[in-house]
């Protein structure tokens, strides 16, 4: 990962981000709620669990749900491959996995680069988007990790995960 510095602003006005790549898009995600990128690794299935639970992993003694990003913006599962990752977060007080095409870079913008998401977003369900960002020659989409999970959603999770330590 390469890390990116745009413009030399003041240090409270910059965004750090972890970028990352679903299909032709690029996403990222405030660097804080990224707690580690790993490799991808083996996933349990867990029967019963919504289409984008891929499953869980055991990550040094740690059963984390794992959720397939691409299956939960709405976008076809990809075999997996050398660049796949598990981006590993905190979402609401709970450990998850988000399993992404590739992670790019690090990234430090300014925040007056960004901007609301446009009113009408095709390829992605726009509740989850926090702003969009405009880099020199392309977009730059931020997830709202908070929002990406209803609380319906959040409770199956709870329940996977206490279903696997048992």
């Amino acid at each position: 990962m390469k890390e990116k510095v745009n413009v030399k602003t003041d240090a409270s006005e910059i965004l750090q981000l972890v970028g990352f790549k679903i299909g032709d898009e690029e996403y990222a995600v405030d660097i804080l709620m990224v707690q580690e990128i790993i490799r991808m690794m083996q996933v349990t299935k867990v029967p019963n669990a919504p289409d984008f639970v891929d499953g869980v992993i055991n990550l040094r003694g740690r059963i984390i749900p794992v959720i397939d990003l691409r299956t939960k913006l709405g976008l076809k599962r990809k075999e997996i491959d050398k660049d796949k990752r598990i981006i590993v977060v905190e979402v609401s007080g709970k450990t998850v996995g988000f399993i992404v095409d590739a992670v790019t870079e690090v990234l430090r913008i300014p925040s007056s680069i960004t901007e609301p998401p446009p009113d009408i977003i095709t390829s992605v369900r726009s509740e989850f988007i926090k702003a969009v960002g405009k880099l020199d020659d392309r977009l730059l989409i931020l997830i709202d990790l908070e929002k990406i999970l209803s609380s319906d959603e959040k409770a199956e999770l709870n329940t996977i995960e206490q279903e696997e330590n048992n």
